[in-house]
C-alpha cells in the first residue's frame, strides 16, 4: 500500500460515516386518520395513544370458570394454528437478524489447487511435418477474502427498518390469531353450558310432562275427563321429549369444537355436564378507547405500513452507489513444497464504487410498485381502525339491548311461571280443560328457553367486546400511561372501571 492510499482510505471511511447520518428515504408518520373522541354508544371515551404493547392478561378469568381456564391454557399450547404462526413469526425474527448481519463485513476464505494444460506446436518446413507438445501446469491458490458495504444512502438501514417493522406484524398476528382462537374457544364453552342448561330445563319438564300425562290418565278412567285430554298430554310429553334429545348433537359438535381447539382428537375430550353456569361479567360502564389501541390487528396493519415506507427508502437508494470496501490476501504458487512462502504472497486492498447507468426503467418501476405499495397498506390500516370502531359499537349497543330485552323477558317468564300455577290449579278443580292446561305450558316452557337463549347471546356478545377491544383490561390500562417492561411481564389482573 503506498503513502496516497494510507491516506485517502481513511478520508474515505469518514466521508462514508458522515453521509451515512442519513437514509434516503421518507421517515414513517402515522397515517393520518379521524377517530371519534368517544363512542357513539357510551359516554367516557377519549383520545388514545398506541397501546399495542400492553400486556392482555387472562381477560377468560372474568367468567369464574376454572374448567374453561384451563381449556384455555391448553389452547394456548397445543393449537397447530398458533403453532403455524408461532413458527412464521420465528421467520420474520430470522429475517431481522438476517438484515442486521449486512451492516457488518464479511468475511470468506477459499484453497485449492487446479491443473491446466496448454497444446503448443512447430512445423518443419523442409520436410512439410509438424510436431505438438503440451505444457500441463500445476496451481495452489490459498486466500482471505474480506468486504464491507457502507451503508452511505440508507438502504441497508431501510431494509433493517422493513424487517424489523414485519416482524412487529408477525408478531402482532400472532396475538390477532391468539385472540381469535381464545375468543372462539370461550364462546363455544358459554354455549355448551347454555345447552347443558336447556337440557335440564327440558328433563324437568319432561317429568312434569309424564307426572300430567298420568294424572290425565288416571281422571280418563275415572271418566272424568275425555280420551282426547290422553291424547294431548301425550302428544305433548313426546314433542318435549325429541326437543331434549335433539340438543345432544348441538352439544356434541360444540365438545368437538372445542377438542380441536385445544389439538386434541373429538374423541379424547369429553366434557362433564355441569349445573353452575357462567357468570356474566360486568362491563365497565366507560372504557377509554386506549384499549381499542390494543388490538393486534390494528397493530399489525400500521406495522406493515412502516415496512412499506422503509421499502420505498430502499427502492430510491438504488439510483446511488454503492460504496465497497474489499480485501483479500494470501498464497498463490505452483509448488506445493513452497507454496505457503514469501515470494508466493498476493494481497490486494481497495473501494469499489458501483452505479447502475441504465436498467430501461426497472428502478423506476419498482419506486413506482413500492410508493402504490404503501398507499394500499395505508388504505388496509384505516379500513382497520375503522373496522375496530364499528365493532366496538355492534357489541355496546346489542349488549344493551339484550340487557335491557333481558328484563322485559324475565317479567314475561315471571308471569308464564304464575299463569302455569293457576291454569293447573283450575284444572285439578275441574274449571277448565286440558287444551288450556297444554297451551300455558307451551308457552312457560317457550319463556324458559327463550330465557336462557337470550342469556347465551348476552355471553357471546361480551366475548365479542372484550375481544374487540383487544383482550381484558385492568386498572393500570385506563391510566394515560402504559405500564413500564417491569409491570408488562407481570400477568394481568382483568378488573371492571366504575363509571
Amino acid at each position: 500500500m503506498n503513502v496516497l492510499t494510507a491516506y485517502r482510505l481513511p478520508a474515505l471511511l469518514a466521508l462514508s460515516l458522515a453521509l451515512s447520518a442519513c437514509a434516503i428515504g421518507p421517515d414513517y408518520q402515522r397515517p393520518q386518520l379521524q377517530t371519534p373522541a368517544q363512542f357513539k354508544q357510551i359516554e367516557g371515551w377519549t383520545q388514545a395513544q398506541p397501546g399495542d404493547v400492553l400486556a392482555r392478561g387472562s381477560w377468560w378469568q372474568l367468567y369464574g370458570d376454572a374448567e374453561l381456564n384451563a381449556l384455555v391454557e391448553r389452547l394456548n399450547i397445543s393449537n397447530q394454528n398458533l403453532a403455524a404462526s408461532e413458527a412464521q413469526y420465528r421467520q420474520a425474527r430470522a429475517l431481522v437478524r438476517g438484515a442486521r448481519a449486512a451492516f457488518y463485513p464479511s468475511l470468506s476464505s477459499s484453497a485449492g489447487a487446479s491443473r491446466s494444460g496448454q497444446g503448443t506446436g512447430s512445423q518443419n518446413a523442409s520436410s512439410g511435418t509438424s510436431s505438438s507438445s503440451s505444457g500441463v501446469s500445476t496451481n495452489y491458490d490459498l486466500s482471505l477474502n474480506a468486504a464491507w458495504e457502507l451503508d452511505i444512502w440508507g438502504k441497508l438501514r431501510r431494509s433493517l427498518e422493513s424487517s424489523r417493522a414485519g416482524f412487529e406484524a408477525s408478531a402482532a398476528d400472532l396475538a390477532a390469531l391468539k385472540l381469535s382462537l381464545q375468543s372462539e374457544l370461550v364462546q363455544n364453552y358459554l354455549q355448551l353450558r347454555v345447552l347443558d342448561d336447556q337440557q335440564r330445563l327440558l328433563d324437568a319438564t319432561v317429568a312434569a310432562y309424564a307426572r300430567s300425562l298420568k294424572l290425565t290418565e288416571n281422571q280418563y278412567n275415572a271418566g272424568i275427563v275425555p280420551k282426547s285430554d290422553v291424547s294431548q298430554a301425550l302428544t305433548q310429553l313426546k314433542s318435549t321429549q325429541a326437543q331434549a334429545i335433539d340438543l345432544q348433537w348441538q352439544r356434541a359438535q360444540l365438545e368437538h369444537a372445542i377438542a380441536v381447539l385445544i389439538g386434541v382428537p373429538p374423541s379424547e375430550l369429553s366434557i362433564a355436564v355441569r349445573k353452575q353456569l357462567p357468570v356474566l361479567p360486568t362491563i365497565p360502564v366507560a372504557l377509554p378507547s386506549q384499549l381499542l389501541e390494543r388490538r393486534p390487528d390494528v397493530a399489525a396493519a400500521e406495522r406493515r405500513v412502516m415496512a412499506a415506507n422503509a421499502d420505498i427508502g430502499v427502492a430510491e437508494a438504488a439510483w446511488y452507489p454503492d460504496l465497497t470496501i474489499s480485501a483479500s490476501g494470501g498464497y498463490r504458487g505452483s509448488s506445493f513444497a513452497d507454496w505457503i512462502d514469501l515470494p508466493n504472497r498476493f494481497w490486494s486492498l481497495g473501494p469499489q464504487l458501483a452505479l447502475t447507468l441504465f436498467d430501461g426503467g426497472a428502478r423506476s418501476a419498482e419506486l413506482e410498485r413500492t410508493e402504490a405499495a404503501y398507499d394500499q397498506t395505508v388504505a388496509q390500516y384505516r379500513q382497520s381502525v375503522l373496522d375496530s370502531f364499528r365493532e366496538v359499537e355492534d357489541y355496546l349497543v346489542q349488549l344493551r339491548v339484550l340487557q335491557q330485552e333481558a328484563g322485559v323477558q324475565q317479567e314475561a317468564l315471571d308471569a308464564a311461571r304464575e299463569s302455569l300455577r293457576l291454569i293447573e290449579n283450575q284444572y285439578r278443580a275441574g274449571t277448565v280443560d286440558f287444551n288450556s292446561v297444554v297451551n300455558v305450558q307451551a308457552t312457560a316452557l317457550n319463556n324458559e328457553r327463550s330465557n336462557l337463549t337470550l342469556l347465551g347471546s348476552r355471553l357471546t356478545a361480551s366475548v365479542q367486546l372484550i375481544a374487540a377491544l383487544g383482550g381484558g383490561w385492568q386498572q393500570q390500562q385506563l391510566m394515560d400511561e402504559p405500564p413500564t417492561a417491569a409491570q408488562q411481564t407481570v400477568p394481568d389482573t382483568v378488573g371492571t372501571a366504575a363509571p
